[in-house]
């Protein structure tokens, strides 16, 4: 497992994660079980919808367990740090250089990134852009949708 991809998480995002999972493992999938005997006990397995129904849900629900499982394992802490440069972890204020337009996000690791919230994920172009730079930085960010410059404003 050395060579598997960490997964960069604050530790709100990694007690959420744990969180799911017991969430999954102590009520979803004795819930399931049950349906599964309610399934079976009405006969013919063949054509029985319900069963069908709780075989995918149980599929789905266990997928879900090993998934989440084996983020915890990749889990790498995002330590709050007080730096000058910018890290996982940092909250950001940046300014279009093109329409003076501001905003403030949060680098976080890919699996907690909302892009609603202003929390943008260390592999999103901007944060690749600005990982490791100071204030005053002005950088040109490599988008699908073509190249603009950012002017990093504060790092808090």
């Amino acid at each position: 497992m050395a060579n598997e991809k960490e997964l960069y998480v604050t530790e709100q995002g990694l007690e959420d994660i744990k969180k799911e999972l017991e969430y999954l493992k102590l009520v979803r999938r004795p819930e399931i079980i049950n349906a599964l005997k309610d399934a079976r006990a009405l006969g013919d397995l063949s054509e029985n919808a319900e069963y069908d129904a709780a075989r995918t849900e149980q599929a789905v629900v266990e997928g879900k367990i090993q998934e989440l499982e084996i983020l915890i394992d990749r889990a790498v802490v995002i330590k709050e740090v007080k730096t000058d440069k910018v890290v996982i972890g940092s909250n950001v204020k940046i300014q279009y250089v093109e329409d003076n337009e501001v905003e403030v996000y949060t680098i976080v690791g890919s699996k907690e990134a909302d892009p609603f919230s202003n929390k943008i994920s260390n592999e999103s172009p901007i944060a690749k852009a600005i990982l490791g730079l100071k204030v005053d930085s002005i950088v040109t960010v490599e988008s699908p949708n073509g190249q603009y410059n950012v002017k990093i404003l504060e790092i808090f």
